[in-house]
């Protein structure tokens, strides 16, 4: 199977993958013997964007079940010499690889390779369309810590418009029956927004709240913030966060810019799960790595089954 969108999965595979992820977590604290249930698996990383969070879990992931991986220098590949998309999944495929973890900036691209291809294709996050695997462990984070989603207020702010990740983890944390708060800048919420441009009203009795960076690369226009400005208007400060719920906790899904949407000490606070996200990416990353390969490899063990038997 694919995993392109957090839609794409069923109520029983998301609880699945949920309840995977928290086991993982658990074995990965732990002094833990290898577990090797993606042996012989082969999986490739195609990057198109920088990342340090997703590519890193990912590789981690696959190698602490057993996979082995490459990483596809995109740089250095065809795709530089004017070589399509199409024919370079094509022969990344004809390798006869078992999965393609693909990040690129355009949002329609890893539906594409999903049709071109037979090995699974997850979503490692592209454009501002959807980021699934960091939507599943924004989630499995909240549902860690509080031991559940449903009725959480959680309050999404900043750059709404470019990210990915307001997207995929807006529609999990509504569908698991949150109530998502967003706010931000006029100018980085979507066109249709009518909420507060401040943030203020959003993290009022939050549970969490989750920061996004600006995404200045992505942006047509400057801000015209001068510096310290972002923090005082839209940021998260002392001040704002005392705003939110007794027990709320801080979010933040990388990377991070301390002093411009959040302040360095909040980041580092005993309220921040900032880095128990990072923790749980690998875990989730596990968990989708399985799910996606299970159809392939029981179809090999019922091979193997079946030539034991002849023999």
């Amino acid at each position: 199977m694919d995993l392109l969108k957090t839609s794409d999965l069923s109520d029983e595979q998301l609880t699945y993958l949920l309840d995977a992820a928290d086991r993982w977590f658990r074995f990965n604290r732990t002094v833990r013997t290898a577990d090797d249930r993606l042996k012989g698996i082969n999986v490739v990383t195609a990057f198109f964007e920088n990342s340090t969070r997703t590519l890193l879990s990912f590789d981690i992931a696959a190698k602490r079940l057993g996979a082995m991986v490459t990483t596809m220098p995109v740089d250095a590949s065809s795709v530089k010499k004017g070589e399509s998309l199409r024919d370079t999944a094509m022969t990344i495929d004809a390798m006869r690889i078992d999965a393609l973890i693909v990040r690129h900036g355009d949002p329609d691209v890893p539906a594409q390779l999903a049709e071109w291809m037979n090995a699974p294709v997850v979503n490692a996050g592209a454009g501002a369309g959807s980021h699934p695997t960091q939507g599943l462990l924004d989630v499995a984070t909240i549902r860690r810590h509080f031991g559940k989603v449903e009725n959480l207020r959680v309050a999404i702010c900043g750059d709404i418009r470019h990210s990915r990740v307001a997207s995929s983890t807006r529609a999990l944390l509504e569908r698991m029956g949150a109530e998502v708060r967003l706010a931000g800048p006029s100018a980085l919420m979507h066109d249709d927004y009518d909420g507060p441009d401040g943030i203020d009203e959003a993290v009022t009795d939050a549970d969490v709240v989750m920061m996004l960076r600006v995404q200045r690369e992505r942006l047509e226009s400057e801000l015209g913030d001068a510096p310290g400005e972002y923090l005082s208007r839209y940021g998260l400060t002392g001040e704002r966060f005392a705003k939110a719920a007794p027990d709320a906790v801080i979010m933040h899904p990388g990377p991070m810019n301390r002093g411009v949407e959040i302040d360095g000490d909040l980041a580092d606070s005993e309220r921040s799960l900032i880095t128990t996200q990072v923790e749980m990416g690998v875990a989730v990353r596990m968990a989708v790595l399985d799910l996606v390969t299970s159809q392939k490899r029981a179809v090999a063990d019922e091979k193997s089954a079946t030539a034991r038997t002849i023999n």
